[in-house]
């Protein structure tokens, strides 16, 4: 190595003619004459290493020729002295020329700012490795970017800010401004941070949130003359544009507060104006069908906390409306003198065709959401359970169903019986007494089964399924058991055919045997039989009794059904009746006349059973019984005789009779409530064992999802288990229960 080399390098001399002269001279000239920042030959490979090595010969002389901390400290004062001689006064001039002048001017001192400062760093990098790191100081990039800080970003700040400020809002009023400056900008302030976002945060983020809130409270004011949809359409464009401004120029932190102050401005502060206008809110979309409006106000309304509360309640409250005014219709329908009958399917198929329209909104505008959901079933739930004249929503809906199942009734294929099923059961799901649907749907169930009336045995098993599914097997054991009682029967009869023809009788006889406990209990009269059936019956009575020994047969004759040749003058019909009409046409053979008594007596039948069984006869569409005197009303006092003159143009007919039994047994619902409440209460004291009153009142009406109970017969039905000592009172407090093992 050369003597030179090794040579003491004095300080003044390194720093003034080596360092300051070939490279911080050289840079602030090149830098004030505006080069290009992406020029890379600003210094030479050979220039480059000679500065550097006069740095690192100067940092690593012995002491006290080790010049490291001079060297860091006239690092910093170059800085200073650049940043306070060149870089301010440029600033000063631009300041108040214009936002964008003054912008550009910034960004241009920046960029060569940061082009000293990479330069120097490279220069001085001896520096960094080992005597910043040794002495804990900030790097020479940082101290860099503090001087800047100190003496250009602090003072010119302020002004910057609002200049950034103003070309937003002249952008957010249409004009064409440099977003690449402003992003350029915003760089700056990230980097003032020195690895936070401190001050971008403090020095434009909250100005920027306070000019925003200020520029849409503005716009709100504007705007709130539109009609809603109008107004939700520029609020929509406004998010849009303040979420492609944060992308295109700001911080992403900034997005959420930003929307946050704008939601906030142009949707929270004028919600409940937005939702009620008159001829524009939430109620005139629903009720004009404005699909679009709607998922735009649900977009928007979704963004704010608890913002679809409000909605949600109008959506509620205009649905209850519309079932309300299907349910007025129905009124005045009755009012209007329309008979009120079980059977009112123009009424079920509104209320369908409304769920039907705003389940539809509710998935496809509202998304499904769970608000909106609840608003359907709490509207569903008020108007189903709105009970208009004699018969109950159950029952007709209940009817309804018989309608569709059953032979000669709604004219459906397959696929349509299916979907109008789908959509009666989710009306059924918003009916509070469904333990009273159960009973009224069975009856009717038994008489389409017991007459053959049924459309179809896989339509049955359908309904019961989705009646299943809704809920729970409990609530359909009873008509299974039914479908599986015919399904077993039809077996039995095949076998029980080939004992009858060993049998002498004119009669084609068959049997269905039921099983009570799944059938609705019906009336029996013990009715006189012809002899005939009576031998028939001892035949079956006999084949039974041999098969299943420990079985009771009990005979229904209010249910069985017969086909009846009659000979009217020369012409032969087919009647199907029932088996009562069948032994009363028999009574009638031959010309024989009777009184209303002496048939009474005859058929050991009372009143209450023969004047519903004469009327079908003589006063219905096929009078084949003449009365005497005519009329329409059954009296004790009238004779009766076939009606020799019958004539129809059918050959097969069939006499419906009223039912001897009414559709649905009130008391047995009511027992059978009974019976539930109880079984609840014991239930849950059973497994708490005490209990207050008011917290038992509440489990019990959480466990019963079939009807729901009035707290009184809640309350009786706790007073008849403490009787049979189930439960007892706490001696030291009587609103307190025990339970009795």
């Amino acid at each position: 190595m050369s003597n030179a080399s090794q040579r003491i390098i004095p300080l003044e001399e390194g720093w003034n003619d080596e360092i300051k002269a070939k490279a911080i001279d050289k840079l602030e000239a090149l830098l004030n004459g505006g080069m290009d920042s992406g020029q890379a030959s600003m210094f030479g490979p050979r220039e480059y290493v000679q500065i550097y090595t006069t740095c690192y010969d100067m940092c690593t002389q012995r002491s006290p020729y080790n010049w490291s901390r001079e060297l860091y400290d006239r690092h910093g004062q170059t800085i200073e002295r650049y940043l306070t001689s060149n870089v301010l006064p440029a600033l000063r001039e631009k300041t108040g020329q214009g936002g964008t002048i003054l912008l550009r001017e910034l960004n241009h001192r920046w960029s060569n700012h940061q082009i000293m400062n990479k330069w120097l760093k490279k220069f001085f990098t001896y520096l960094d490795r080992y005597y910043v790191k040794h002495h804990s100081l900030p790097t020479l990039s940082q101290s860099g970017l503090r001087r800047f800080q100190t003496h250009v970003y602090d003072e010119m700040k302020q002004d910057t800010t609002t200049a950034i400020l103003g070309l937003i809002n002249e952008e957010r009023e249409g004009k064409i401004i440099d977003k690449s400056l402003i992003k350029s900008i915003v760089e700056l302030y990230e980097s003032m941070g020195m690895g936070t976002l401190d001050a971008y945060n403090a020095d434009l983020e909250e100005a920027l949130l306070s000019a925003t809130r200020e520029y849409y409270a503005k716009k709100r004011d504007f705007w709130i003359n539109d009609s809603t949809p109008e107004y939700l359409v520029k609020a929509e464009e406004a998010l849009n544009e303040e979420r492609n401004r944060v992308a295109d120029y700001l911080n992403s932190s900034s997005e959420s507060k930003i929307l946050k102050v704008v939601e906030e401005e142009i949707l929270e502060k004028v919600e409940m104006v937005l939702l009620e206008k008159e001829t524009s809110g939430c109620r005139a979309l629903l009720q004009n069908d404005k699909s679009e409006d709607l998922q735009r106000m649900f977009r928007l309304f979704s963004r704010l906390e608890n913002g679809l509360n409000p909605m949600a309640s109008i959506v509620q409250s205009f649905i209850s409306t519309m079932g309300d005014d299907i349910i007025n219709r129905r009124q005045a329908r009755l009012d209007g003198g329309e008979k009120d009958k079980n059977d009112d399917p123009r009424f079920v198929k509104a209320l369908i065709a409304l769920h039907e329209k705003y389940l539809g909104v509710v998935k496809k505008d509202f998304s499904g959401h769970s608000l909106f959901q609840k608003a359907l079933k709490d509207a569903f739930v008020e108007v189903v359970n709105k009970n208009v004249g004699q018969y109950t929503n159950a029952e007709l809906m209940s009817t309804f169903c018989d309608r569709i199942l059953k032979s000669g009734g709604e004219k459906l294929s397959e696929s349509e019986v299916e979907e109008t099923l789908d959509r009666i059961v989710q009306i059924f799901s918003y009916l509070t007494d469904k333990d009273m649907f159960a009973e009224i749907y069975r009856n009717q169930l038994a008489k389409r089964l017991l007459n053959q009336r049924s459309t179809s045995n896989d339509a049955e098993k359908l309904m019961i399924a989705k009646l299943k599914m809704q809920c729970g097997t409990q609530f359909t054991s009873k008509m299974e058991g039914m479908l599986a009682d015919l399904a077993v029967g039809s077996e039995q009869r095949t076998e029980f055919e080939q004992r009858m023809r060993s049998v002498d009788t004119k009669l084609d006889f068959s049997v269905q045997v039921l099983t009570t406990g799944f059938w609705p209990s019906y009336k029996s009269p013990q009715v006189s039989l012809t002899p005939e059936m009576s031998k028939c019956m001892g035949v079956f009575k006999e084949w039974h009794d041999k098969k299943h020994q420990k079985r009771k047969l009990s005979w229904m004759f209010s249910q069985g059904n017969a086909s009846v040749r009659g000979t009217f003058g020369k012409k032969s019909y087919d009647l199907q009746v029932s088996t009562l009409q069948a032994i009363a046409l028999n009574a009638l053979n031959d010309g024989v006349s009777l009184t209303f008594e002496e048939f009474s007596r005859k058929l050991n039948l009372d009143h209450a059973i023969m004047k519903p069984l004469m009327h079908s006869l003589s006063c219905g569409k096929y009078k084949v019984v003449r009365k005497t005197p005519p009329g329409n009303k059954i009296n004790i006092s009238d004779k009766f005789a076939a009606n020799a003159k019958f004539t129809c143009n059918m050959r097969k007919i069939r006499i419906p009779m009223a039912s001897l039994d009414s559709s649905f047994n009130t008391k047995r619902v009511e027992e059978d409530r009974s019976i539930a409440i109880e079984a609840a209460i014991v239930r849950i004291m059973k497994a708490r064992k005490t209990l207050q009153h008011q917290q038992l009142l509440s489990e019990v009406l959480a466990q019963l999802a079939f009807f729901n109970p009035n707290p009184r017969v809640i309350k009786k039905r706790i007073e008849a288990l403490i009787d049979r000592e189930y439960l007892e009172r706490s001696a030291d407090n009587p609103h307190v229960y025990n339970y009795l093992a």
